[in-house]
């Protein structure tokens, strides 16, 4: 990575759970010292609205975002390439760093099992917070 603000972007398959709640977790704690991206292989219509609420118990609002359709431009203009059960569909491209994180899809789960997955997503992108800016 470069002297640059670091940039991560988070993939899955219909970013409308995981990569939205990871996406909304980096811009909460990281806030503009982090360029942050999600978007999804195979975009759904609208958020997980159990994965909205989840994250709004912890006081953080993803109610506006959308799901996007993951381009070769949002993985050549990411540092960090962060992919969560989407398989071979994210181009790889050399001088990224890229990681596979194994989590529960909240697609059609309740509350209370996305809540789990929220923690999850929290606890890794607070180890990742700390990777990019180091003190």
């Amino acid at each position: 990575m470069s002297d640059a603000k670091p940039s991560v972007l988070f993939v899955c398959v219909h970013n409308a759970g995981r990569s939205q709640m990871a996406a909304a977790w980096l811009s909460h704690l990281a806030g503009d010292r982090v360029e942050v991206r999600s978007a999804g292989s195979a975009p759904a219509g609208s958020i997980n609205p159990a994965a909205v609420e989840a994250m709004r118990e912890v006081g953080i609002d993803m109610s506006a975002q959308t799901p996007k359709i993951l381009t070769v431009e949002a993985v050549r203009a990411s540092d960090v390439c962060i992919t969560m059960g989407c398989g071979d569909t994210c181009p790889v491209f050399p001088g990224k760093r890229y990681l596979d994180w194994t989590l529960e899809d909240p697609a059609g789960q309740g509350v209370e099992a996305v809540r789990r997955i929220r923690d999850e997503i929290e606890t890794r992108v607070r180890g990742l917070v700390s990777e990019l800016l180091p003190g």
